[in-house]
């Protein structure tokens, strides 16, 4: 462990204890006693992971793949931690300062995305290294194992039940890299996601998404935004859990400057919202990492036909082989 990072996270934490800060501190110790434990013990063997080859697309030296081996999975929880905790607002526990990775169950049980630089050094173990992930968690093993990660923060039993036919994956856990934080690479993150809904039969995707800041009142322009212009319909609406619900419907919809708020909206959630995404109802404020979350929740069938063809049709160039 580098001097650096823990010096970093002990600040934080002393941070979190001052007296102003005491109230945020009691709704994070609250909340992990009553979180549900991140997953039960399995009572099936864990899937294996997917056979190679798991490549999913390429961008000149870039390509985003499935991990096939423990140590694949291992390079993205490091990316994570270097993401989350040693740049990011992240706070983190004994554990995961010395195992240097952001990890949990879920890890186990879920799909790991990666993209890799082909024109990179090596990493020490030989690999090319990792510079952009995304994890999935598909319904019928959420369904095995303890339900979504996003079902601590969100209740989406309506949702799903109101949509038994449909088939849900999670998206969560996304971070690149600072320099590759590009077009690029966005749009191989999402042609690898889009292979992998068009291989599983994937109907809906879910997840949260996050702003930086744990302080709503800062955020009020774009929670409104949201909450007046991408709200799911009741068909679709989810809701944060009333103990964590923190409300979005801060300003009224005709003071707000939409371009004002779009250029607040964090690049992913702008993304979302482009290929046709919608929110849930209220937000939730994750004083572990720092962020303040939406659910966003989108069905294949509401995508937008162009963004279809782009990342996923029969002629788009940089379809996998």
């Amino acid at each position: 462990m580098h001097g650096d990072d823990l010096a970093r996270s002990t600040q934080r934490f002393i941070k979190l204890l001052r007296p102003e800060n005491a109230g945020a501190m009691a709704a994070t110790a609250i909340t992990w006693l009553k979180a549900p434990p991140y997953l039960p013990q399995p009572r099936k063997a864990l899937r294996p992971f997917p056979a190679a080859p798991a490549s999913l697309g390429r961008i000149g030296a870039l390509e985003v793949k499935l991990a096939t081996e423990k140590r694949d999975v291992r390079h993205a929880q490091k990316l994570r931690y270097r993401v989350f905790y040693k740049n990011g607002t992240a706070v983190a526990d004994a554990a995961t300062l010395l195992a240097r990775r952001d990890k949990d169950g879920y890890d186990k049980i879920c799909d790991h995305l990666l993209v890799v630089d082909h024109a990179a050094k090596p990493t020490l173990s030989g690999k090319q290294p990792v510079v952009g992930t995304y994890r999935l968690l598909r319904q019928e093993l959420a369904d095995r194992h303890g339900g979504f990660y996003t079902e601590h923060e969100f209740d989406l039993s309506g949702m799903i039940a109101r949509h038994p036919g449909l088939r849900f994956l999670e998206l969560g856990r996304s971070c690149v890299l600072p320099r590759y934080r590009n077009k690029r690479t966005v749009e191989l993150l999402w042609q690898g996601i889009w292979n992998y809904v068009r291989q599983h039969d994937v109907d809906v995707m879910i997840g949260c998404a996050s702003f930086e800041g744990t302080d709503p009142n800062r955020l009020a322009l774009p929670l409104s935004f949201l909450h007046h212009h991408a709200s799911a319909p009741e068909e679709w609406r989810a809701r944060a859990h009333p103990s964590r619900r923190i409300e979005m419907n801060r300003m009224a919809k005709e003071a707000i400057d939409p371009k004002a708020a779009l250029r607040e909206l964090p690049p992913l959630i702008k993304g979302y919202l482009r290929v046709g995404a919608m929110v849930g109802d209220g937000a939730v404020i994750d004083y572990q990492f720092g962020t303040t979350d939406v659910l966003i929740v989108m069905p294949v069938a509401a995508i937008k036909g162009r963004y279809i063809e782009h990342f996923g049709g029969s002629d788009a160039p940089r379809r996998a082989a």
